[in-house]
């Protein structure tokens, strides 16, 4: 079989395809969860008093009149941070409070516009959706004075006025528009948009450049069905608005963008430096494993050749067993045979006359191997053991010596 032949064999894809393969996953890992991160930033708020319902009580209407007379639509403001810094802060923010909104967001963001022109837009009705219309909704009653005057009261030190005005008519920005029917108004001398002498439904706070719209009926979509409210909602715009079309929308009164998981903390300043360090990391680990570096490593054998590797393996088998303390008796009796076959003692003599043959080898010291020999018999842990058979080896080698 010819050599590529074989090395097809060995490799049944390309290095790249298995490349492009590793790169498709990452990038399609990556996405995902990145879109699972963030959509829920993009998912459109149903029904109510938002810039993106297209209920009667909603605004997406006004959003889109102003998209068609500036050419372009207006910037929608997802989290916290753009209200305050950013190209669009500086815009005229429109703030629609719906009854759900969230009152600490609105606190917020008071302090964030501070000094930046912001219209608040006070909710007004109570609405359910309408099934099986999806976005649609409908009118069930007006809010409670009290529920109004709370979110009122978050903004300015004001209440809504009593009683029903019998003003037919408002004047916005010389534009005749028919009144709304349950007209909210508060009481003001110098209103901007007024129902009546003293009955302000635009009116504008004294230390900052807040303005606070009483009625959404003037803007909201079912509002924009008249034409003459339509245009009116252009006027009263750019009567407020610091530039022409410097329009911007707030959405993090409706839970837009206030959310925060690990996820995300992981995708943004200040920990973004640290992800994309950590994916630095992992990719020259992957570019530096792709290559081989030094010669192959060889696998070892279980159990190596030789003596010493038997002896070893022997011993480390005797050790996991628990055996060692019982080897010095056996030890002891294993020396006594080969002295005395080595030595040349008589065939046939029991152990103790072996024991006195085999001192009486010993010109020097009396009983030498019989006391070595109870040393080995009698040792009960490791050194003792190897102090024993080592005085038990040297005594047969001198023995041996002296013979030859």
């Amino acid at each position: 079989m010819s050599a590529p032949a074989v090395e097809a064999m060995q490799e049944p894809f390309s290095r790249k395809t298995l490349f492009w393969g590793i790169f498709a996953s990452l990038l399609a890992a990556a996405g995902f969860f990145l879109l699972s991160t963030y959509a829920p930033d993009f998912r459109q708020p149903e029904g109510g008093g938002t810039p993106l319902s297209k209920g009667g009580s909603g605004y997406a209407g006004l959003v889109e009149w102003l998209k068609l007379a500036n050419g372009q639509s207006p910037p929608v403001a997802r989290d916290e941070r753009a209200l305050s810094v950013g190209p669009a802060s500086g815009f005229l923010l429109i703030v629609t409070i719906a009854p759900g909104s969230d009152p600490a967001a609105l606190a917020r963001l008071v302090k964030l516009r501070s000094g930046k022109a912001t219209l608040f837009v006070l909710p007004k009705w109570i609405t359910l959706p309408l099934q099986p219309h999806e976005g649609w909704e409908m009118k069930l009653a007006r809010l409670p004075d009290t529920v109004v005057n709370d979110w009122l009261g978050r903004i300015a030190n004001a209440k809504l006025g009593e009683g029903e005005t019998s003003v037919g008519q408002i004047d916005v920005s010389g534009r005749m528009v028919t009144t709304p029917g349950d007209l909210q108004w508060v009481a003001d001398d110098h209103p901007l948009i007024a129902a009546g002498a003293g009955r302000a439904v635009l009116t504008e706070l004294d230390k900052e450049p807040f303005y606070i719209l009483t009625d959404p009926d003037l803007i909201n979509n079912a509002a924009l069905n008249d034409p003459q409210k339509a245009a009116a909602a252009l006027d009263m715009i750019a009567m407020l608005e610091p530039g022409k079309g410097a329009v911007m929308f707030d959405l993090t009164l409706h839970g837009v963008g206030q959310k925060y998981d690990l996820a995300r903390l992981l995708v943004e300043p200040p920990f973004l430096a640290l992800t994309l360090s950590v994916l630095a990391a992992a990719a020259l680990a992957f570019l530096h494993g792709l290559g081989r570096f030094g010669p192959p490593r060889t696998e070892a054998r279980a159990i190596a050749f030789g003596k010493q590797a038997l002896v070893d393996t022997t011993a480390m088998l005797l050790k996991r067993a628990g055996r060692l303390q019982e080897l010095g008796d056996r030890y002891a009796l294993l020396m006594r045979a080969r002295a005395a076959a080595l030595l040349g003692a008589p065939p046939g003599l029991p152990g103790e006359a072996l024991d006195r043959w085999l001192d009486s080898r010993d010109k020097g010291e009396a009983q030498g191997f019989t006391r070595r020999f109870k040393a080995a018999n009698e040792s009960k842990n490791l050194a003792g053991m190897h102090d024993a058979a080592q005085e038990l080896h040297d005594w047969t080698t001198r023995r041996l010596g002296e013979r030859r």
